[in-house]
């Protein structure tokens, strides 16, 4: 299959969503951003070129004032926190987590408070109060008590599961974390954007879900190779001006 037929196939899913009277909500999450850099210059130049939103997941604790004077005055950004200091407690035989049962629930609730409030003081116009676990793991004995600390949506990585706090999921993620962690095939991304399509809006036989209609895209500027970028400007080039589709800020979805 050539790359142009790959695109095609998205065009075409978009274009059946839409004579269906369908839309499907993409929303773009990008994680670990405290400094300016270029690769983070680029990533807000690209999305702002195709008018599409940014969700910024940025550790507190190791936040810059440079970052926030930096993204001042621009519009479209959201800041959500990546936990407090995106440090591992988890010992080496277990998957990496800051906020698992490794340590009192009181000690990381209290990290998580005094993260948001940095957050809220730091980027007053970008804040929002969605909490983004680092390695999208979280102890789920935490998750009923974030409203107590100020937070009202959780986001991690794939299909939203029942809980007992509402959930805001990236669902596609474009890095090859377990082999060239580079860019993922094109064409393996493309699929899975497919296949979240006809989850969240039916497909064919008329199957859908009731997970809240989003698609939600994950990147990590800091490490994407040429491939990343290629998809992306590709990505934002086919659905920004689609009408199936609808780039949301994230207050678009924390606010349901």
């Amino acid at each position: 299959m050539t790359v142009d037929a790959d695109w095609n196939l998205l065009v075409d899913e978009l274009d059946r969503v839409h004579a269906r009277e369908r839309q499907i909500d993409f929303w773009l999450r990008d994680d670990d951003a405290v400094e300016p850099t270029a690769p983070l210059d680029r990533l807000l130049s690209l999305a702002a070129s195709h008018a599409v939103p940014l969700t910024l997941a940025v550790p507190p604790a190791p936040a810059t004032e440079a970052l926030a004077r930096h993204l001042s005055g621009r519009g479209d950004i959201g800041v959500a926190a990546h936990g407090w200091a995106h440090w591992n407690h988890a010992p080496r035989e277990e998957k990496k987590q800051e906020l698992g049962a490794h340590r009192p629930p009181a000690v990381i609730l209290d990290e998580l408070r005094r993260g948001a409030e940095r957050l809220r003081m730091l980027f007053p116009e970008h804040f929002v109060p969605m909490l983004v676990p680092p390695w999208n793991r979280i102890d789920a004995a935490l998750s009923p008590r974030l409203p107590e600390i100020g937070f009202s949506v959780l986001s991690v990585f794939g299909p939203e599961k029942p809980s007992p706090f509402p959930l805001v999921n990236t669902h596609v993620d474009v890095m090859d974390w377990r082999g060239t962690r580079g860019c993922r095939d094109h064409t393996l991304i493309i699929a899975d954007i497919i296949e979240r399509i006809r989850q969240v809006c039916g497909d064919v036989e008329g199957r859908e879900d009731q997970s809240g209609g989003t698609l939600g895209l994950l990147t990590h500027h800091l490490v994407h190779d040429a491939a990343v970028w290629d998809f992306l400007e590709k990505l934002f080039a086919a659905t920004s001006g689609h009408p199936a589709c609808r780039w949301r800020r994230t207050r678009d979805l924390t606010d349901r």
